[in-house]
């Protein structure tokens, strides 16, 4: 469960913005998308694969 001290004098809106980036970073949405649906180990190895590559790709164009 997540908990957010409200500062004295702070706006609901900028709680509500704490809130949401705390929330985000647990995860939760993400894990419950992909719980959704069964992706089957082959197809999330080829992603996994295709993202590294990009990545590599990505570091190799700042670096060089």
């Amino acid at each position: 469960m997540l908990i957010i001290n409200i500062k004295e004098n702070e706006s609901i809106d900028k709680a509500l913005k704490r809130f949401k980036k705390k929330f985000e970073k647990t995860g939760v949405l993400k894990e419950l998308r992909a719980r959704t649906s069964f992706t089957k180990p082959s197809v999330k190895r080829r992603e996994e694969i295709i993202h590294a590559a990009y990545i590599q790709k990505q570091y190799a164009q700042e670096n060089y």
